[in-house]
């Protein structure tokens, strides 16, 4: 009879301790879900970040595009971006500076205060608790961002959806403005360090002029043997007519001496001409002449190449002032802040399955070591 009197004890050990152990807090559970925990209503809203077609900004500005940040991949990194806004912790105190959260989630904590926020506690804490009432679905692939957003109520959650779907868009006003002034500055310190090559090329060309007392030395060279050529066909013609007059005249006419005199100062001045050519003072002779040309070609490029860089760098200034009057990245909502009609947090039954779950295996590995223990014994 001791046998099935031990097996009976058993029996009811395991009824016991399946109450104790299963039951009493399932039910505890059951009691606090549905007596004690405060319904929860639920804002949907979706969104993602669009970009203008980059391709003709591109074309006007040409690599100082690339300083306003990635275009191919840039709408993946907006979302990014606005994905860990969401989470973080200046997008809280900012919902919060706009609808006092704390007064509203901290409310209901005497009567649910495990589904509520607990009052009187920190920023940290408020942060803490936004990852309980704020779900994210964010697609990498695609950008799209949709979140689910709880509330005690179900037009404060909708407030609260209204209030992250508006800092979100003001963040990307932000990152606008951010790209934009980039923009805008990288092209007008092209436009200033263009100014100064232009700058300095023209003083550069305009030393060379005051050195050399040249304007252009092809020009220049081409006018003094214009006026050498010409002295020598005065002076060929000159000695033409003086030969003619000493055979028809003689050697002691008048006539014959002003053709002297005619070739004399033709001859003086052509001299003077060559001396002037030759000298170093004030002209470079005419070995130094192609130097002095290739010199001067030089600094003519290195102006005419600044002159072009300088235009350029008006004309990329004009189209990055042209691209930040334009709104470049935008937030479209797929999906407005929606308003429930009904609770659907907390999730009671799945509550309970889940809880009925755990408590059952946790009971089982009780009884399993309580066994192996005895048996050992």
């Amino acid at each position: 009879m001791a046998g099935p009197a031990r097996r009976k004890r058993r029996h009811v050990g395991l009824l016991l301790s399946f109450v104790v152990i299963v039951l009493l807090p399932l039910a505890v559970i059951g009691w606090y879900t549905y007596v004690r925990a405060v319904d929860q209503f639920a804002s949907r809203v979706g969104f993602t970040v669009r970009q203008e077609d980059q391709g003709q900004t591109q074309a006007l500005l040409g690599g100082l595009a690339q300083l306003a940040g990635p275009t191919a991949a840039g709408g993946a990194l907006d979302g990014d971006i606005l994905n860990e806004f969401i989470r973080s912790q200046g997008l809280v105190a900012r919902v919060d500076e706009r609808l006092d959260l704390w007064s509203h989630y901290a409310a209901f904590h005497a009567t649910d205060p495990v589904f509520a926020l607990r009052p009187g506690g920190t920023i940290e804490d408020l942060h803490a608790y936004w990852g309980r009432i704020v779900t994210i679905d964010y697609d990498q692939a695609t950008g799209l961002i949709g979140l689910e957003l709880r509330a005690f109520d179900a037009a404060f959650a909708q407030s609260v959806a209204r209030a992250v779907l508006e800092e979100s868009q003001s963040l990307v006003n932000d990152l606008n403005a951010a790209a934009r002034d980039d923009l805008v500055m990288a092209a007008e310190a092209d436009v200033e360090l263009g100014l100064a090559r232009l700058k300095s090329a023209r003083e550069a060309l305009v030393n060379f002029r005051t050195r050399t007392q040249i304007v252009d030395p092809e020009t220049d060279l081409e006018a003094r043997m214009g006026v050498q050529t010409s002295l020598q066909q005065q002076l060929a013609q000159a000695l033409v007519e003086y030969d003619l007059l000493v055979q028809s005249a003689g050697e002691q006419a008048p006539s014959v001496v002003q053709a002297e005199r005619k070739i004399d100062v033709i001859r003086d001045r052509l001299a003077d001409e060559r001396q002037a050519f030759a000298s170093d003072q004030s002209y470079v002779g005419v070995e130094g002449y192609p130097a002095l040309i290739a010199e001067y070609e030089s600094l003519t490029v290195d102006r005419e190449y600044a002159e072009e860089t300088y235009r350029a760098a008006l004309a990329q200034l004009d189209a990055a002032k042209a691209s930040a009057a334009r709104q470049s990245r935008y937030l479209a909502a797929y999906a407005l802040p929606t308003l429930a009609e009904a609770p659907i947090y907390p999730k009671r039954q799945q509550i309970m399955l889940v809880s009925l779950l755990f408590l059952c295996l946790g009971w089982a590995l009780v009884v399993l070591i309580y066994y192996s223990i005895r048996d050992r014994g």
